[in-house]
């Protein structure tokens, strides 16, 4: 079996690769343990050195990884520098502060002395989108290097060019072969390597039904998970908004990566008295955006990384136009080669259409109008979804600002701004109910999921002798 990467702006075969076989991988999974063994007991100083190695590499080089995603999955080349440069963020963030989050923690308790350490917890298994397919997996792999574990990365299908590109990015950096490698292979294998004995712990961003059937999975084994799921992220335009910068920000926030982002605010909730000022904005705003050739730095929107992905997109807006929406532009198939789809924006979305209900993955949004009085109500269906991953306000009223706040089920809130994802060392990120469970990325508690909490406690006086010796080989 193989692997095919096809460029999704031409439709032309990049690569084949070839299946990681069951043997190999066998190979890969006891080579990851046995150097495991070793990289747990490294310095903190030696990881710190070959992660901000990494770091070097991905600013040095970020235009050949930049033009990789361009190929494999058409990301506009000016977001995959951008893509790089944060990834070589997130390596310098835990390079820097991995010891200090791991630091021994004293505890009073009535022994002589007690404290909690964090020590890792052997070869984390990470199944990658093809969406960020750099962040993503630097997201994990940084903290999880830091703390002193290994990795195995089964990234999607479509990215396999950027999966073996990290793997040697890390080779070349210095660490063991052993610490970070990359399976070829396909979805239908991911349970049996969550089952292996060898992996302990599993991370996934991706879908909200292979978020659940890698929990189950993984659950059954008893086997720790950090899940970031899809969102059906709402944007809630009030009153009182600033217009302008209410459009600005919905717009640059579901553009990036051609719509092809979970945290993108898809649906754009505007109070009925300016919804028609703000739809006249709006689509002033999307149609200065440039679709074309995604190595172009010129092009704002590229391809979608796949067909098929662009065709179930299509059915989305065909579903819900005949159910009543209106299509105030795009909503068409383009007669042209590569897997194109244009910016389209719907109208008069209401619950039940597919666009109202459903995940967007692509460069499409809607507005859907509510009444000034019907906030609670709004909150009330904003939450009813149960995608909780991020929600955008525009507005200077505190008590309604701090009202939805307080009651949307949502992980990150952004209030009169875009919607960015993880702010490393600065603002975690994570989602509630169908959007993820775990610690949320981006801080000291991402990576401590991935290590074992143990903990000392002495009693001294207890062990036999003197027992001020022992207070003396303290000091």
């Amino acid at each position: 079996m193989s692997l095919v990467s096809i460029n999704p702006a031409t439709g032309e075969k990049i690569r084949e690769y070839q299946e990681t076989s069951q043997e190999e991988t066998e190979v890969m999974l006891q080579q990851a343990q046995d150097d495991f063994l070793r990289w747990r007991e490294t310095t903190f100083e030696h990881r710190r050195d070959l992660l901000l190695k990494v770091a070097v590499d991905l600013r040095l080089n970020a235009q050949s990884y930049a033009e990789i995603m361009t190929a494999e999955m058409g990301k506009p080349i000016k977001e995959g520098r951008a893509e790089a440069e944060k990834s070589a963020w997130a390596c310098e963030y835990y390079a820097e502060n991995g010891e200090e989050f791991l630091a021994s923690e004293p505890v009073k308790t009535d022994a002589s002395k007690s404290y909690i350490t964090f020590q890792p917890i052997g070869t984390v298994l990470a199944i990658m989108p093809w969406n960020f397919p750099f962040w993503q997996v630097f997201r994990f792999a940084a903290p999880a290097l830091m703390a002193g574990n290994v990795g195995i990365l089964k990234h999607a299908s479509n990215v396999t060019g950027c999966a073996l590109a990290i793997e040697k990015l890390f080779r070349d950096a210095g660490y063991p072969k052993g610490c970070f490698n990359t399976l070829v292979m396909g979805s239908d294998q991911v349970g049996e390597l969550i089952d292996h004995p060898i992996v302990k712990a599993v991370t996934l961003t991706g879908s909200t039904p292979a978020g659940k059937a890698v929990a189950a999975r993984a659950g059954n084994a008893l086997k720790k998970t950090v899940l970031e799921l899809g969102g059906s992220d709402p944007y809630v335009i009030l009153e009182d908004a600033d217009l302008d910068q209410a459009v600005t920000a919905c717009v640059t926030g579901r553009l990036i990566n051609t719509g092809q982002s979970c945290i993108a605010a898809k649906r754009f909730i505007v109070v009925e008295s300016v919804a028609k000022a703000f739809e006249k904005k709006l689509l002033t705003v999307m149609k200065e955006k440039t679709m074309g050739d995604p190595t172009d730095e010129s092009t704002d929107i590229g391809p979608m990384a796949r067909h098929d992905l662009r065709d179930e997109l299509h059915d989305q807006v065909k579903q819900s136009v005949e159910a009543g929406a209106r299509c105030l532009m795009g909503g068409k198939v383009p007669e042209v080669e590569g897997a194109y789809y244009p910016v389209t924006v719907l109208a008069d979305v209401a619950p039940g259409m597919a666009a109202y209900e459903e995940e967007i993955f692509g460069p499409v949004v809607h507005v859907y109008r509510y009444q000034s009085n019907q906030l609670e109500t709004l909150v009330y269906d904003i939450n009813r979804l149960n995608y909780g991953l991020t929600l955008g306000i525009q507005s200077r009223i505190e008590n309604t600002v701090n009202y939805v706040f307080n009651n949307a089920n949502i992980g990150n809130i952004y209030i009169n701004r875009n919607i960015v994802g993880a702010v490393v060392g600065l603002q975690p990120f994570g989602g509630r109910g169908l959007s993820g469970t775990g610690p949320k990325a981006g801080g000291p508690n991402y990576l401590l999921k991935f290590v074992n909490e143990k903990v000392f406690t002495h009693n001294t006086t207890a062990s036999g002798g003197n027992a001020s010796l022992f207070m003396l080989d303290e000091n």
